[in-house]
């Protein structure tokens, strides 16, 4: 396809040279290059759809890099990568050794700050602007922030901040699109959007402006005079209110799709003495009809047609979100303790059957991850069984409430941990590399991880029987097979290992789906000559004693095998456990090596990391010091 515009902008500067007319035909452009080369990558769609003309209007305004724009979560920033010199590498946008899907520093100069979490663009544009004042700068600092990032208790610590400070040059553009992945939800989200459908506010709008008409001479300036009255109402009636409360300077709310109101209300903003929260409204997924009907639909989107948009193909396959879903649905039925709890990620995390069949039992707290497993807490408190449906990666943002608020307290809340380990194109903001290490050494907790959909659905049932202690179920983003929807769920002994695979030489204990991979390591062993054994670790907390005491002295080495950090994972775990039963025995350990991993599909980076069955078996044989020429692979 053919991008006239588009392709004479490779950097911020060239948009300067364009006018007004042609910035709207850049918009439209740009989409159709967005359209065109997520339908091949997949990614983050419909975020940057709604952004586009708020891009180039920031770009043409400001000068980039200098002026600082610091976007919140990122995946709303492809628009702004295409525009900064990364368009003829687009194409390789969330590929292995490609650009990132989110804004990294290494990357480009224009990405001022990297994030994959939401809700830390105010206090991250706030720590910049007062270096900036330090060290006797002058440029502006820009902070692109969501309202679903207004969910989360970061940005009003920010807020909160930045008002009492008198910052100049700092703009804070709230994106309102009224989604954050799916669609906002309570007070915050009501307290902006509701005012301005209501017939009072429409009533005085039109008001103002047929009482303004009546001046036919003086039109342009009245014109102004009714945009500046009509902000300052919004200010004192709406949403901003709380904006003005807090000493921002409240404009809005503005069309974030109308590029020359954009540019025109920068320029204008740019450059004031003190903080400015600009109000403006979008619609995610603008510009394409599937993405603006199913925004939640296209937030995060495989490789698609761009005609047929998204279609399943193939056979249906359980994820193990999906299996989540089924069998929180079936303990719902069970059990009437049960309650579901998730922070802004209900199809994500496959809780949205629960919720569609037990709306009564079922919260979505927003991204405010702390406060959810804080309100899990008292749940408990009060005899419930709350299932927190959460990813690894955004667990860490709650570690004190874990520790405070559920294990101390020895609360039985159920944690259940999706995306654990390795999650591919997102990368290293969202890899679950580190949920084992800081679950193993907090006392009172289950930590557990299953092999695949029928163990997911047992220890899910499990941990509904278990009263005593919190909960943690660890498990991939990745195909949970087998798993057996119409099988009852079988209560399994706390702390017991399972015996996979019997051998004499060697044992391989698995976490989880590296339970597959050690099977077919073991398979090239035996070509090899080597007997060995594997193990199912479904419990890794409280660890199986019984079987280390009776099993691991027979072996002449034992090999560890996870999906988490090396440092303070299972394996350190395991090694603690042998030095106090005063077990000595040739070890291995692996797991994901003490660096961030990069972005790219699941199967390459394990392969980089050495977690898949022929780098184990080599690795392995290494170790036994059987140095081959060429190793049997599996046929």
């Amino acid at each position: 396809m053919s991008y006239r515009i588009l392709e004479k902008i490779n950097l911020p500067s060239d948009l300067k040279k364009l006018s007004e007319d042609e910035l709207v035909l850049l918009c439209e452009e740009l989409r159709s290059f967005l359209i065109e080369n997520v339908s091949k990558t997949g990614g983050h769609l419909a975020s940057s759809l709604g952004v586009v003309e708020l891009t180039v209007a920031l770009h043409y305004v400001f000068n980039t890099p200098e002026d600082v724009i610091v976007w919140d979560v990122g995946h709303q920033a492809y628009a702004h990568k295409i525009l900064t010199g990364r368009r003829d590498r687009f194409h390789t946008l969330r590929q292995y050794g490609g650009i990132s899907g989110f804004l990294k520093r290494n990357e480009s100069e224009y990405d001022n700050y990297g994030a994959g979490h939401a809700s830390t663009a105010l206090s991250a544009a706030y720590g910049i602007a007062v270096g900036r004042d330090r060290k006797n700068e002058n440029h502006r600092v820009v902070s692109v922030f969501g309202n679903g990032a207004l969910t989360g208790g970061l940005c009003y610590e920010a807020i909160n901040n930045i008002g009492s400070s008198n910052i100049p040059k700092f703009i804070a553009i709230l994106n309102d699109n009224k989604m954050s992945i799916s669609e906002n939800v309570g007070a915050i989200n009501k307290y902006l959007n509701n005012f301005a459908q209501t017939t009072l506010y429409n009533r005085f709008r039109r008001r103002v402006r047929e009482g303004l008409e009546k001046f036919p001479r003086i039109g342009k300036q009245m014109s102004f005079l009714a945009r500046r009255i009509e902000e300052g109402a919004r200010g004192i009636l709406t949403s901003g209110a709380l904006f003005e409360a807090l000493s921002f300077d409240y404009i809005g709310p503005i069309d974030g799709h109308n590029i020359k109101e954009l540019i025109r209300t920068l320029n204008n903003l740019k450059d004031t003495d003190h903080p400015v929260l600009l109000h403006i409204t979008t619609v995610k997924g603008k510009g394409y009809a599937p993405a603006e009907a199913s925004p939640e639909g296209y937030h995060g989107v495989k490789p698609f047609s761009p005609e047929e948009g998204l279609v399943e193909t193939g056979p249906k396959l359980f994820l193990f979100q999906d299996v989540f879903g089924k069998e929180l649905c079936r303990l719902g039925k069970l059990d009437e303790r049960v309650v579901g709890i998730t922070a802004a990620m209900p199809s994500g995390t496959g809780i949205t059957p629960f919720f569609e069949k037990f709306p009564e039992r079922s919260f979505d707290v927003g991204i405010a991850e702390g406060h959810s497993i804080i309100f899990a807490a008292g749940l408990a408190v009060k005899g419930m069984k709350p299932f927190i449906a959460i990813y690894s990666t955004f667990l860490q943002r709650a570690y004190d409430p874990v520790i405070h608020d559920v294990a101390l307290q020895n609360l039985p809340v159920i944690f259940c941990i999706d995306r654990a380990g390795i999650v591919g194109e997102d990368g290293s903001t969202h890899h679950g590399s580190f949920d084992i290490s800081y679950l193993l050494h907090i006392p009172n907790m289950v930590v557990s991880a299953p092999k695949d959909g029928n163990e997911l659905k047992n220890l899910m049932f499990t941990a509904l029987k278990h009263d005593k202690s919190p909960f943690a179920i660890r498990y991939p983003k990745s195909v949970a097979e087998p798993y057996d929807e119409n099988k009852e769920p079988v209560e399994l002994e706390i702390g017991s290992w399972e015996i996979v695979s019997r051998g004499n030489d060697i044992v391989i204990i698995a976490v989880g789906p590296m339970v597959k991979v050690a099977l077919q390591s073991a398979e090239i062993l035996e070509r090899n000559g080597i007997s060995t054994e594997v193990v199912n670790a479904r419990f890794l907390k409280p660890i199986d004693e019984k079987f280390i005491k009776e099993r691991i002295p027979s072996f002449s080495m034992v090999i560890t095998a996870e999906e988490n950090s090396q440092i303070g994972g299972f394996g350190a775990y395991f090694d603690l456990s042998l030095q106090n039963l005063d077990i000595k025995v040739k070890r291995l350990s692996l797991g994901i090596p003490d660096r961030f991993i990069t972005h790219g599909k699941r199967e390459l980076l394990l392969e980089e990391i050495g977690l898949t069955a022929q780098k184990i078996a080599e690795k392995i044989l290494i170790c036994l010091k059987q140095k081959k020429s060429k190793i049997v692979e599996i046929i």
